[in-house]
């Protein structure tokens, strides 16, 4: 058996290498694609995903036991689409030159950045949302003129062999490829020596991507997630935030990376929060959780049973539960908000990827922004209240990815803005023109006119002429 895998494991290397080499070719036959053909590209990744969306959705529902259509088309193939449009919108302005200001001492020339393709793009792509989070970064290294090879979840098998054959039926495999397979495949994956790598997952296994990078000294860019704080102020509207707050915590379940992980309230407001929450859960799902086809399902077995962990271990260390619904409908997990909480609990310590909304309570402001400065930097932070001082004081003393003030998840699904996190929340960044320069090489260019001064400061040195150089301009 020890055999067989060994010599499993060697033929998947062996066909991720053969892919590979095939995609450097390729790039090295076409190294600057026009923006003819990268509009192209993009236009055909468009029409893929407007012509299949209903397969695209059946297939994550099933991957979920059960998602809503509606969902995934909100949140992944619109998401998704937008992120595209964008791109073709702006592509012809990214890929001009920057000019530059070459200085008086260099005159006369002139200097410019051109973005020029990196070559072949390796993205890693999550099971919580796999089209979104592949076609992203895809859709950017695209645009950027590069070739592309994706590696999809084992956790969303369906989808990943759905999404491998419309690759495979609108783009040359030289050209854009998709890798399934498990994590031993996604190991040996991250060791090929991409021109730059896009991971997005959990922080746990962000290191040992960067391991694997640092051997080929491959650029990796980090999506990655943490514990996303919500600061409720004691002016708030609480109903509103509470109801938004739940809106970012009910999406895909959760099991989101910048999703809500827990909220701080004020002390005196912890029960009316509480309320608020559970109304906004009602108003939500009005009916049973029970084969509601609104309401999603944990992905597997295992995560279920981590969640399920993270609320038998807070119970057992002295928390409060309150929870609408009593029990699951299979994987379908009713929404959890947990008070008394403490940082010896794993649903303090990790992020928790799942419906259960801890209770953090403070009494001044500056309570909570230590709190939240106490702990990693988080993907995305939340502040809920209209005081414009409080609101400058909680952005200028906390790090985090990307901000919402009034608001959440909104800071991944802006397409003009970075995306990406800080610390242990990840590195770089893409979406937007951000996106595109990541898988662009800024190769600075400096051109001189046939006629030159430079021949003025050759040596040999000491002359009349250097000596006025040296008093303009050293002083």
């Amino acid at each position: 058996m020890a055999m067989e895998q060994q010599q499993a494991q060697a033929g998947n290397s062996a066909a991720l290498e053969q892919i590979f080499t095939q995609q450097k070719l390729a790039f090295k036959a076409q190294s600057y694609p026009s923006y003819e053909q990268r509009k192209q590209n993009l236009q055909t990744l468009y029409q893929m995903l407007v012509d299949h969306q209903d397969e695209i959705a059946a297939a994550i529902s099933r991957d979920f036991s059960n998602r809503s259509a509606d969902e995934t088309r909100l949140f992944e193939v619109m998401t998704s689409l937008n992120g595209i449009k964008h791109s073709l919108k702006y592509l012809k302005k990214w890929m001009k030159p920057s000019k530059r200001d070459v200085g008086i001492l260099f005159q006369p020339a002139k200097g410019y950045v051109l973005y020029q393709p990196l070559g072949v793009v390796g993205v890693i792509v999550p099971w919580n949302y796999p089209l979104f989070l592949a076609v992203g970064p895809l859709a950017q290294a695209l645009a950027a003129g590069n070739n592309v090879m994706l590696k999809m979840s084992e956790f969303t098998p369906d989808f990943s062999v759905l999404f491998k054959r419309l690759i495979a039926d609108n783009f040359r495999e030289s050209h854009v490829t998709v890798i399934t397979g498990n994590a031993q495949i996604a190991q040996q994956f991250t060791h090929l020596p991409f021109d730059h790598l896009l991971f997005t997952g959990a922080t746990s296994i962000a290191s040992h991507v960067l391991h694997a990078a640092a051997d080929n000294l491959t650029p990796v860019t980090l999506e990655l997630g943490g514990k996303s704080p919500s600061i409720v102020a004691q002016n708030a509207d609480l109903k509103e935030s509470a109801r938004r707050i739940a809106f970012g915590k009910t999406m895909n379940a959760g099991q989101t990376c910048v999703a809500p992980d827990y909220v701080l309230v004020h002390s005196s407001q912890q029960d009316a929060f509480i309320q608020a929450y559970m109304d906004a859960l009602k108003q939500f799902y009005p009916n049973s959780i029970e084969g509601n086809p609104d309401y999603t399902a944990i992905v597997n077995v295992r995560q279920f049973e981590r969640l399920q962990h993270y609320l038998t271990d807070a119970h057992a260390k002295g928390a409060q539960l309150v929870q609408e619904h009593a029990a699951p409908d299979g994987r379908r997990m009713p929404h959890v908000v947990v008070t008394n909480v403490n940082d010896d609990m794993a649903l303090m310590q990790n992020e928790i990827f799942g419906p259960i909304l801890p209770i953090v309570c403070y009494q001044q402001i500056d309570e909570a922004i230590e709190y939240v400065n106490a702990r990693e930097r988080p993907l995305a932070l939340y502040y809920f209240g209209y005081d414009k001082a409080e609101q400058q004081k909680v952005l200028h003393e906390t790090h985090s990815g990307g901000v919402c003030l009034n608001e959440t998840l909104m800071t991944a699904g802006m397409e003009d803005m970075p995306f990406g996190g800080i610390g242990a929340s990840g590195m770089g960044h893409y979406h937007g023109h951000e996106g595109f320069k990541t898988f662009s090489h800024a190769k600075s260019v400096f051109v001189r006119p046939k006629f030159s001064l430079m021949k003025l400061i050759y040596p040999p040195y000491g002359t009349f002429i250097q000596k006025l150089i040296y008093r303009l301009f050293i002083r």
